[in-house]
């Protein structure tokens, strides 16, 4: 069965009682921020990343530049090591940079050392690489995610649960997994229970860092028709991996990094298609059956 894209929270009833009272997801994001002028959501300038000093020196990002529009799907693809998680990390507020600014909504990301001032810090939220790692071993998804509604929401336990039972149901964990801790439940299970956590916070900007390398192709198609549901709702996506079908299927533009740069950017389909870059033309030709294979894979029957 293929997926037919469809929007998280219809049908769904309005946040749970004794929870402050907030715009829906989509409704969210036209409005409270001006966007509707056309000015992107998150804007990179000129950002570069230094470790260590001297001849022990690494500038892990080199000068790069990129801006995100509401309900954008934007892709950084490259090998391990190219300096694509510590810009993540950057756009994620956790990683100061050395030079450069990053505005979202206009505002710089960082002042001083402090990332995401004010109310800033809930409307962006970030997926990692490992679920397990990012989860509290000793809490059931339920409590995990309910623990964020309550304080993203400031609500009762009782109305923080009522909305954690229904995010979970949004990422297809129903009761019965989501009394269960991380070790119980499968790897796509945990990193969709990361993206519940996530969005208890109503993020209009979501990061993910290598969300599907470690779970199988079927969590794989899962998670990415999840993310294609997120995205037409209207969230903003910057999406982090090393596979090039990932990219493809779920982003509008990508940005191919080696070496701290970013060597080619453009829409997806044009960079597929019409690489220019020597770089990004051995990354696509080196793993043509895997692109396939998780492109038949995202397309076919484990499509929600």
């Amino acid at each position: 069965m293929r997926y037919r894209p469809a929007r998280l929270q219809r049908g769904r009833p309005s946040p749970a009682r004794n929870c402050r009272r907030r715009p829906s997801h989509r409704m969210s994001l036209r409005h409270e921020d001006g966007l509707m002028s056309g000015a992107p959501l998150l804007a990179a300038e000129n950002i570069s990343v230094a470790f260590g000093a001297g001849a022990r020196l690494l500038l892990a990002v080199r000068n790069v530049s990129l801006a995100v529009d509401p309900g954008e799907a934007v892709g950084i693809v490259g090998e391990s090591g190219s300096g694509k998680s510590t810009l993540a990390r950057v756009l994620a507020g956790l990683q100061l940079p050395t030079e450069g600014v990053a505005r979202y909504r206009g505002r710089a990301i960082f002042e001083g050392e402090s990332a995401y001032p004010g109310a800033m810090r809930r409307e962006v939220q970030m997926v990692f690489q490992d679920p397990y790692g990012s989860l509290n071993p000793r809490m059931t998804a339920l409590a995990a995610v309910a623990e964020a509604c309550r304080f993203h929401e400031r609500c009762s336990a009782a109305a923080a649960r009522e909305r954690a039972v229904t995010l979970l149901a949004d990422m297809g964990i129903g009761v019965g997994d989501a009394v269960k801790k991380p070790r119980q439940l499968s790897g796509g299970q945990r990193q969709r229970t990361s993206v519940a956590r996530a969005l208890a916070a109503r993020p209009s900007l979501l990061i993910a860092d290598e969300p599907t390398s470690a779970i199988d192709q079927s969590a794989q198609a899962q998670l990415l028709n999840l993310f294609n549901r997120l995205r037409s709702g209207g969230l903003a996506i910057v999406l982090v991996s090393h596979d090039l079908a990932v990219i493809r299927y779920l982003c509008t533009r990508v940005h191919v990094m080696h070496e701290g740069e970013f060597v080619e950017s453009g829409e997806t389909h044009d960079v597929f298609e019409r690489p220019r870059h020597a770089y990004t033309q051995a990354l696509i030709a080196s793993i043509p059956g895997r692109t396939r294979r998780t492109a038949a894979t995202v397309s076919g029957t484990n499509r929600e």
